[in-house]
């Protein structure tokens, strides 16, 4: 069972409500990916199950992204364990599951944060949060959306908002087919919870071998690609300007190039 402090699991009719509950924004970490990875296990052996929904306990943040105090000053070797357990293993168990998996995203995305959304079949947004990638700001890049966002609003779309670091508003991202329903924030969970029970309702086997064949259908290359990303930004962790640019960030202040 996933640690409560961290993940809370319960189910809501035959859909399984997984919310992230680490304050202040849902920092990811070595204990708090384990309990997501293990409620996501959790619901798919649950009969009682047909779909999930992953949302945040905090208006204000679905998930801030990666936290950096694990990983300051320990460079890309002390990057990679985390970035295997948290990119591969995270789109393994996704590419596994037997069932739908929604996100309601009710307050902002950011960096890894995106990334839970984005390993989602369906994503339904607050319209007044956004999604954003800063990596570049602090000397990184957000490599694993090099192999996904060009795949969803195209390449020049893709570039423009993972190298300037401009938050995409989610009107935007709806508009785009990052998101499937930007909807008012009062209204997000009840969607997203709308969307799992209707799925929820279909023929068990045919939604397992649907969803199996779907992901093998759509794979393709993404996995290996993924892989090959995580050699990147291993490789950035270890220059002088992601070494200054995590530092400027803890010690929020401008970074000098």
């Amino acid at each position: 069972m996933a640690d409560p402090e961290l993940i809370s699991y319960e189910v809501r009719g035959r859909v399984a409500l997984i919310t992230m509950c680490r304050p202040p924004i849902n920092a990811v970490n070595f204990a708090f990916i384990d309990a997501l990875h293990a409620a996501w296990r959790r619901a798919d052996k649950d009969p009682s199950v047909g779909a999930m929904v992953l949302t945040s306990a905090f208006d204000k943040a679905f998930s801030g992204g990666m936290d950096l105090d694990m990983i300051a000053g320990k460079g890309g070797a002390g990057l990679r364990t985390f970035l295997e357990k948290f990119y591969i293993e995270t789109i393994d168990i996704q590419y596994r599951l037997t069932k739908p998996t929604i996100a309601a995203v009710n307050g902002r995305a950011r960096g890894a944060g995106v990334t839970l959304a984005v390993t989602q079949d369906v994503i339904v947004a607050n319209e007044d949060t956004d999604f954003g990638y800063p990596e570049i700001d602090i000397g990184i890049i957000p490599a694993i959306h090099f192999v996904h966002l060009p795949r969803v609003v195209g390449r020049h779309q893709a570039f423009e908002y993972l190298f300037t670091g401009d938050p995409i508003p989610a009107r935007k991202a709806e508009a785009m087919g990052l998101v499937n329903h930007a909807v008012p924030k009062e209204r997000v969970l009840e969607k997203a919870l709308e969307i799992g029970a209707k799925l929820a309702s279909k023929a068990p086997d045919a939604m397992r071998l649907g969803r199996q064949s779907w992901m093998r259908a759509n794979d393709l290359d993404y996995r290996r690609n993924v892989e090959n990303q995580v050699e990147t930004i291993c490789n950035v962790m270890e220059t002088a300007a992601a070494r200054e640019g995590m530092a400027a960030f803890l010690e929020k202040r401008k970074p000098k190039w």
